[in-house]
C-alpha cells in the first residue's frame, strides 16, 4: 500500500470515528461496537451486529435473524462482497480498474460493477445539470496536494487550467470500454461509489432470505425490513459540530440515506476548501454545511447528496423535487434548516 493510500485510509478513519453520529448507528442500534455483538430480543429474533473497517471506515451490519449462527455467516458473505466490490472502485489502488483507467486513459473489458457505476454516475450528472461530475479528480487533487506542500489554496491560475480537464464530455464510454478524450484527465467516484458498495452487501443479505438489517458505513444507512414486523429502524441525523441536538431521527423501514458535508475531509481549519468542489467554478460550495438525502437506494441517495452539496440549498431542494422517491435535508451554512417538501419532520 503507497503512503497516499494509507494517508488517504488515515483520514476516513479518523473523520468516521469523529462524526459517527452523523447518521448514527448510535440511534440504530446502540453505537459502534468493534466486536460480533449477539443480543436475544425475544424467542423468536436475535439481533446480530458485526462491525469492521472497509472502504476506509468503519461499516456495521446489523441483522435480526431467527438463528445467530446463519445471521454471522450472512455478515460475512455481506462483508467478502462489499470488499470484492469496493476494491474494483478504488482510485487509490494502481491496479484496479478505476486506478487503470486514471493511469492509462483509458479502460477495456470493464467488469460490469464498474461500469453500472459509471453508467449511474453519467445520469447523475446529466440529471443534475452538471453538479455532479465524476472529472473532478485533477481538482481534487490540486487542493489536497497545494495544501499539503505549501498550506494554502492553489492560485486562481492553476485551479482554472486545471478546469480545462474537468469534462465529462471528454468521455468516451461505451458500457464495455471507456477512454479520456483529453490527456491528464482522471475521474473519481467518491461521492456515489460507497452507496453502490453498500447496496451490493444488501443484496447478498436479501438473496440469503434475512428479511431485517441495517447497513451504516461512515453514516451512509441502508435499511432492510425494520427491526422486526412493523417496528421501523430510528436513524439520528447529527448536527456536523455537534453543537446541539440531533438534527432529525428518521424511522426506517426499507430504503436508505446518505450525507454530504464539508465536515468529512477538508483542507484548511475554516472549512472553505474541501473535497466537494464545484465542477463549473473549481471551488468548494460554502452555502451548505450538510445534506442529507432519503432514496430508494444508497447509490442514488449518495450521488443525490453530492449533487444538493454543489448546487447549495435552494437550487438543491428544487433539485430533489424533481427526482421521485428522494428527499433531503440540507443544513446551511447558517445553520438553517432546508427540506424538501416531503422530508418527513418537514
Amino acid at each position: 500500500m503507497s503512503q497516499q493510500q494509507r494517508n488517504h485510509k488515515n483520514i476516513n478513519r479518523r473523520t468516521f470515528l469523529k462524526y459517527s453520529g452523523m447518521l448514527g448507528i448510535g440511534a440504530a442500534f446502540g453505537g459502534l461496537a468493534p466486536i460480533s455483538e449477539s443480543v436475544a430480543l425475544n424467542r423468536k429474533l436475535y439481533k446480530v451486529t458485526r462491525t469492521r473497517l472497509t472502504m476506509g471506515t468503519f461499516a456495521a451490519i446489523t441483522l435480526m435473524h431467527r438463528s445467530r449462527a446463519e445471521a454471522d455467516d450472512v455478515i460475512g458473505k455481506a462483508f467478502e462482497e462489499m470488499d470484492r466490490v469496493s476494491r474494483l472502485l478504488d482510485r487509490y489502488e494502481s491496479t484496479s480498474p478505476v486506478g487503470v483507467l486514471n493511469r492509462d486513459g483509458y479502460l477495456s473489458d470493464m467488469p460490469p460493477e464498474v461500469s453500472e457505476v459509471l453508467a449511474r454516475s453519467l445520469h447523475f450528472h446529466k440529471a443534475s445539470g452538471g453538479a455532479f461530475d465524476m472529472t473532478v479528480k485533477p481538482l481534487v487533487d490540486l487542493y489536497k496536494e497545494h495544501f499539503a506542500v505549501h498550506g494554502t489554496p492553489p492560485s486562481e491560475v492553476r485551479v482554472a487550467k486545471t478546469l480545462d480537464l474537468i469534462d465529462v464530455g471528454a468521455v468516451l464510454f461505451d458500457g464495455h470500454s471507456v477512454r479520456f478524450a483529453k490527456e491528464g484527465m482522471g475521474i473519481t467516484l467518491d461521492g456515489i461509489a460507497k452507496g453502490y458498495v453498500i447496496d451490493c452487501g444488501a443484496r447478498v443479505i436479501k438473496e440469503h432470505g434475512i428479511q431485517h438489517a441495517l447497513i451504516n458505513a461512515g453514516g451512509d444507512i441502508r435499511a432492510i425490513g425494520g427491526k422486526k414486523s412493523n417496528v421501523p429502524w430510528r436513524v439520528a441525523v447529527q448536527d456536523p459540530e455537534k453543537a446541539g441536538p440531533y438534527v432529525d431521527i428518521l424511522t426506517m423501514v426499507d430504503g436508505a440515506v446518505a450525507t454530504s458535508g464539508n465536515y468529512e475531509i477538508y483542507f484548511d481549519r475554516e472549512k472553505l476548501y474541501h473535497h466537494i468542489v464545484n465542477p463549473k467554478t473549481g471551488r468548494s460550495p460554502l452555502q451548505s454545511t450538510s445534506v442529507t438525502v432519503m432514496a430508494a437506494n444508497v447509490m442514488d441517495a449518495d450521488a443525490l447528496s453530492t449533487s444538493v452539496f454543489v448546487l447549495e440549498p435552494l437550487a438543491g431542494r428544487r433539485f430533489i423535487e424533481t427526482i421521485a422517491k428522494a428527499e433531503c435535508l440540507i443544513l446551511d451554512s447558517n445553520r438553517k434548516r432546508v427540506t424538501s417538501r416531503r422530508w418527513p419532520s418537514a
